[in-house]
């Protein structure tokens, strides 16, 4: 077991939701969800010792009920589902069911329902106040609409989590979504809802799925400012993508003072994505962890619940991407440069025939330009920022120019 720094801090109680059976989410060989995600995180996070801290528990998570699910769905869509689940050669397109992103497969419900129930228990272990912090890295299905599935995504389990959180009496929620696509599923589920702020920092639709998400989608006519968006150019590295975070994300939260983040934590930002254009390390998600940790701390009493999402280099990032996230939920951040543990490696060797990285991080320099510097109107990040400071800050009482 790899050795985990400790704090002079208590570690905060933190449930990590975890069965082997989640991995029932499989949309066959060949496609990018692969379930394989889930279990190497699992096993590289139990082999650094982080599931046998004392104040961390692992449970397995339920399937989530009809009723449940159709707090952010219909009714007929989860019916819908169900059809297709039960019989995988008749197809719902009109739904999003039993396409090329989310092809039909039997089961499909209660697997899509058993991912829900991990964000749910995530959500209630908080709301009853046996944890704080709250890991489910099945999850993070965020764009998933009311009506249909969308990009691999059939239940959207952060939306759940959020809106069990206003449900059980919290009165504001601030949902931060780091995955390389847009969060389009779960901001338009609370569009309209002034209790949710949404904050997606992504690639640029005009260079990738979904194609939407920018800075002029600040929410609707009841909640206007709720939702944001930086949609970031192709090509950005950790440079800019922190630039930018630090840009908009700590002002926002602030000035919204919700009482929990639920966070989406989709690592295909990496530079070796096969699906995406962004150029970040795991150093760089590790910090987005990291900054969203901070924030928890800060405005929420440290309440916090963190999905995964995206991240298609299944060997290489997802794992170590993943595993920091619990690290840090955990209170134990793992060190970039701790080695990876070889039995983990040599479980790689046997079962994939690839080597897997020694270290937990890329082994980059980590470095930003904060805000404060000023804006450069020549660069295109600073543009993104920019606009998007302009569409919404000014709604939560922030000067787009020096706050």
């Amino acid at each position: 077991m790899t050795y985990l720094p400790g704090l002079s801090q208590p570690a905060p109680p933190t449930v990590v939701a975890w069965s082997p059976d989640m991995t029932a989410y499989n949309f066959g060989p060949g496609h990018p969800m692969a379930p394989e995600r889930m279990e190497l995180t699992a096993r590289l996070a139990r082999s650094l010792g982080i599931f046998d801290l004392d104040h961390v528990h692992v449970a397995a998570p339920e399937v989530a009920t009809d009723a449940e699910l159709e707090c952010v769905h219909s009714p007929d869509y989860v019916a819908a589902v169900r059809r297709v689940s039960a019989d995988p050669s008749q197809p719902d397109e009109s739904r999003g069911l039993g396409t090329e992103d989310d092809p039909a497969f039997a089961g499909m419900h209660e697997a899509a329902a058993r991912l829900a129930g991990g964000s749910l228990l995530a959500a209630q272990r908080l709301l009853e106040g046996s944890a704080v912090h709250a890991v489910n890295f099945g999850g993070g299905m965020h764009h998933a609409a009311r009506e249909r599935a969308s990009g691999f995504c059939i239940y959207n389990d952060a939306a759940i989590a959020v809106q069990r959180l206003l449900d059980g009496g919290v009165p504001k929620v601030a949902y931060v979504d780091v995955d390389a696509h847009h969060g389009d599923g779960t901001q338009n589920i609370f569009w309209d809802d002034p209790r949710v702020l949404t904050i997606s920092l992504h690639e640029t639709g005009l260079t990738l799925f979904p194609g939407t998400g920018f800075a002029n989608e600040i929410g609707g006519p009841a909640a206007e400012g709720t939702a944001v968006n930086v949609a970031l150019p192709a090509g950005t590295s950790d440079a800019g993508w922190l630039r930018a975070f630090y840009a908009v994300v700590p002002q926002l939260v602030g000035a919204f003072e919700p009482e929990v983040i639920v966070s989406q934590h989709g690592c295909d930002s990496h530079r070796s994505d096969p699906l995406t254009h962004l150029n970040l390390s795991v150093d760089g998600q590790r910090e987005a962890a990291s900054a969203v940790g901070h924030l928890a701390e800060r405005y929420c009493g440290g309440r916090w619940i963190a999905t995964g999402g995206g991240g298609y280099n299944v060997l290489d990032v997802v794992p170590r991407a993943w595993s920091h996230l619990v690290a840090i939920a955990a209170g134990r951040p793992v060190p970039l440069r701790t080695p990876v543990p070889e039995v983990w490696r040599q479980y790689v060797a046997e079962k994939f025939g690839r080597e897997a990285p020694a270290l937990m991080g890329d082994d980059v320099e980590l470095w930003w330009r904060s805000w404060e510097v000023g804006f450069d109107p020549n660069d295109a990040v600073d543009r993104t920022v920019m606009a998007t400071r302009k569409a919404v800050f000014p709604l939560h009482g922030l000067d787009p120019w020096f706050d």
